[in-house]
């Protein structure tokens, strides 16, 4: 039922793997990708959206790398799943995804308030995750 995207199954790996080592260590894109054997292209775009939203930073040239820029003991788990998917949360319920006019059955539902209340909860427990708290 409820599936993160791999996008943010990838970055999270990422960022977990920068939070295990030492504050201010540069990380490799190629790094990451070959000890986890992630897509290499689909990582690096990953951590480039990383770096827009300043949870890492990017440092250019040869020896350059990423860097985690946030304490990964403050830093949200709904930040990640923003700064990726451009949404502050998951959703479960396609009518809670898109507009109520494109569920051919959104005012005879009868399950809709359920799970609405259960995606509520879910976005909920996200907001208040850290990264450190989900490893």
């Amino acid at each position: 039922m409820f599936q993160l995207s791999k996008k943010i199954e990838y970055a999270l790996i990422a960022i977990k793997h920068m939070a295990y080592g030492r504050r201010g260590q540069l990380f490799t894109t190629k790094e990451i990708s070959d000890k986890y054997q992630l897509p290499y292209d689909l990582l690096a775009k990953l951590m480039q959206k990383l770096s827009k939203h300043r949870i890492i930073e990017s440092y250019q040239g040869v020896n350059g790398g990423y860097i985690l820029s946030r304490n990964p003991v403050e830093l949200k788990v709904s930040e990640i799943i923003y700064a990726i998917e451009g949404k502050p949360s998951v959703t479960i319920v396609q009518c809670e995804s898109e507009t109520p006019e494109n569920c051919s059955i959104h005012t005879t539902c009868t399950i809709k308030n359920p799970l609405v209340k259960l995606q509520s909860n879910i976005n909920k427990v996200i907001d208040e995750l850290t990264v450190m708290e989900m490893f």
